[in-house]
């Protein structure tokens, strides 16, 4: 394939020039286009109006979906546009490329369309529960009263109060840090509508949460990084070359992210493989995979013919010679993915306000709670034999565990060692993951308050250890590889970047993670927080996570073999660690004390007909959080013993090496003296003579 050849002239006619702003507003209409055939085809428009319930009238029938196509499509641009700044472009020394600048400023305005977006999203929601017209719910309290009773009026809150930010900070931004706080900020503000949305309420809402918000996520960074590499392209942007090869690397990483999470939204919604074809949603789920699939084989055009075009005529891809037009082919097939992605957009938005096919069974107050039915009583073989697999923590595994089989090839291919025992640590601080959030704990944890303090014990005491001895930091910074640009940040220099930035030196000062780790605990259990984040499985895996990273930045401060910011002596070390054992001690024996159950609303909810009581498992659970703290107490102070002898093994090596060192100085001095000395009498006696 061969790139354009510029005219003698050298100038862009007219007609070129407003080509990107046409396919812009191309690509738009499109995206509306499929999202009202698709609203029509799945039924969402075309619902009867019974006599005598309430209608929020066609505004809101109609204006509901185009609200959040604007706010979805005005988040995927927002992103697409940090995107550039921060990834796609190369930096220099610390400072933004003008072209990222612009990006940049572009994204704060891009922003403020989506808070409108989000906002409008609110408002016509408002309108469609109630069933009120939008003048009214726009004129009275009902919006306040939605905001701050339901979820889902919190959650786009949310977003209105992030994009607000994001559209006013990126005005100012010009730093690569701060244009990569922002592109964090964009793809959390992401996550609030899927994770209280209605896949909360589905009959397997484990699978539909989590599978909705990687969709999304994955989504996002996918779409907008093409939409505005193509608008680079097409702008005679520099570094062509270095942004399409690095969207191509992260374009293939969310395909694949994307095709796992819609299999998994497909299986948690349509009960039967059947209602793929009987059901109005089914076959729209079939419109969107024939979509996703046409999008992979374009993916696969892009890196098999226009990438090494482009790499061919540039081989470094730093900057396009000044005389070169934007090269059409590659831009053609953009604009081509980029159609069809606005297409696939509009059928997502159609899909959320089709109905999904009612489930197999029928539904109860257990399985509304818990997305599943009561298990049976609790033995060890269903302990063994329940496994309830989670999306989010299954990714997780697979993730941590191929990156670090990935870096420890490296290393080896190269001819650099890597301890064995290092990697023992990290697989068996991976294997206590899956034996708490994928067995029959995770499908009793929820029901039992016990098992819920197993899940919290190994996931905030014994994986943290783990993998803080697989010294996860170190291998990335042996294995990544220096960035191909000088002065830009790949990922080793953004590595380097947080391990030296003020908040990792706050956050892992030893008083900071000591409060984090214990009063968290302790504000957690000792309120009603526990109770309000149960209800949700989003809370549920909140909790989760917190106990992960808090054991995890703890145990990094107190045995972690990484570079930290502060180095605590050895002994100091072990005195933390003995001051804060017993605060562990006294929450366990506390829990066994308290003669009230926390959280009982949660708990009298599920009606669980078998077992012990309410009180006395979460005696148990005391019990249980009072001895399980012997055993890292006695793994941590093992390590710290090892790595203390191993320390002073290699100063005193060090020393020794140093002795040695001056030992054969001073026999050189000492053999210098004693030749100049045998000199001066050589020379002496010569004058003599």
């Amino acid at each position: 394939m061969r790139l354009a050849q510029p005219s003698d002239s050298g100038s862009r006619s007219p007609m070129r020039s407003h080509r990107p702003y046409i396919a812009a507003a191309l690509v738009g209409l499109t995206s509306v286009a499929a999202l009202l055939v698709a609203l029509v085809a799945g039924g969402a428009v075309r619902e009867k109006v019974i006599s005598g319930l309430a209608d929020a009238g066609t505004l809101t029938r109609w204006g509901l979906p185009v609200a959040r196509l604007i706010n979805d499509l005005g988040g995927t641009l927002t992103v697409g546009a940090l995107l550039g700044a921060v990834v796609l472009l190369p930096s220099a020394k610390g400072v933004l490329d003008p072209q990222a600048v612009r990006y940049l400023r572009g994204a704060s305005w891009i922003a403020a369309v989506w808070a409108a977006g989000a906002a409008a999203t609110l408002l016509f929601t408002v309108s469609d529960i109630l069933g009120e017209p939008v003048a009214t719910i726009a004129g009275g309290n009902e919006l306040s009263s939605y905001v701050g009773q339901l979820p889902q009026g919190t959650a786009l809150m949310i977003v209105v109060l992030l994009t607000a930010m994001i559209a006013l900070l990126a005005r100012t931004a010009a730093t690569p840090g701060g244009a990569a706080g922002l592109l964090v900020a964009a793809l959390v503000a992401l996550l609030p509508p899927p994770l209280t949305g209605h896949s909360a309420s589905s009959p397997n809402h484990e699978l539909a949460i989590s599978g909705l918000a990687m969709h999304v996520v994955a989504l996002a960074p996918w779409v907008g990084g093409l939409l505005i590499l193509g608008w680079h392209a097409a702008h005679d942007g520099d570094h062509l070359g270095v942004a399409a090869h690095r969207f191509s690397r992260m374009a293939l990483w969310c395909f694949v992210a994307v095709g796992v999470s819609g299999v998994a939204n497909a299986i948690s919604r349509v009960p039967t493989p059947t209602q793929l074809f009987t059901s109005d949603y089914g076959r729209l789920v079939l419109v969107k995979a024939v979509l996703f699939t046409t999008l992979g084989v374009l993916g696969w055009l892009h890196r098999e013919r226009t990438l090494p075009a482009i790499m061919a005529h540039n081989p470094k891809g730093y900057a396009r010679p000044p005389v070169v037009r934007p090269p059409w082919p590659f831009i053609r097939l953009v604009a081509v993915e980029a159609f069809v992605m606005a297409a696939t957009m509009g059928v997502a938005v159609a899909l959320a306000r089709t109905a999904p096919p009612a489930p197999a069974t029928d539904e109860t107050p257990v399985r509304s709670l818990l997305g599943f039915d009561m298990p049976p009583p609790l033995s060890v073989a269903r302990l063994a034999t329940l496994w309830r697999p989670d999306l989010f923590f299954a990714v997780l595994v697979v993730v941590l565990g191929g990156l670090y089989v990935a870096g420890v090839t490296r290393l080896r291919r190269r001819g650099d060692r890597w301890p064995v025992t290092r990697t023992a640590f990290w697989f068996a601080g991976l294997v206590t993951v899956v034996a708490v959030t994928m067995t029959g704990a995770a499908t009793y944890a929820p029901v039992l308050f016990s098992v819920h303090m197993i899940q919290h014990m190994v996931l905030s005491m014994l994986t943290p250890i783990f993998l803080v001895l697989g010294a996860p930091v170190t291998l990335a910074l042996r294995a990544l590889k220096p960035a191909a640009i000088r002065g830009d940040r790949g990922p080793r220099e953004w590595l380097t970047a947080i391990l030296n930035s003020r908040g990792l030196a706050f956050i892992a000062h030893p008083a900071t993670a000591t409060i984090i780790f214990m009063g968290s605990t302790y504000l957690l259990y000792f309120t009603s927080l526990f109770g309000y984040l149960m209800r949700a499985h989003v809370g549920h895996l909140a909790m989760l996570v917190h106990f992960m990273v808090a054991g995890t930045l703890f145990f990094y401060v107190l045995i972690g073999v990484d570079p930290t910011p502060r180095r605590l002596p050895y002994i100091a070390k072990i005195l933390l660690l003995f001051v804060t054992m017993p605060f562990h001690a006294f929450f366990g024996i506390a829990l066994m004390e308290l003669g009230q159950p926390i959280a009982a609303g949660w708990y009298n909810s599920l009606h669980r007909p078998w077992g012990s009581s309410i009180l006395a498992d979460q005696h148990t659970g005391g019990g249980i959080a009072w001895a399980f703290g012997e055993i890292p107490t006695f793994i941590v102070l093992l390590a710290l013993v090892f790595q203390w002898f191993a320390e002073d093994q290699r100063v005193a090596r060090r020393q020794e090496r140093h002795a040695d060192r001056a030992a054969a100085r001073k026999e050189d001095d000492e053999l210098a003296d004693y030749n100049a000395y045998l000199a001066s009498l050589d020379k002496r006696a010569q004058s003599q003579d």
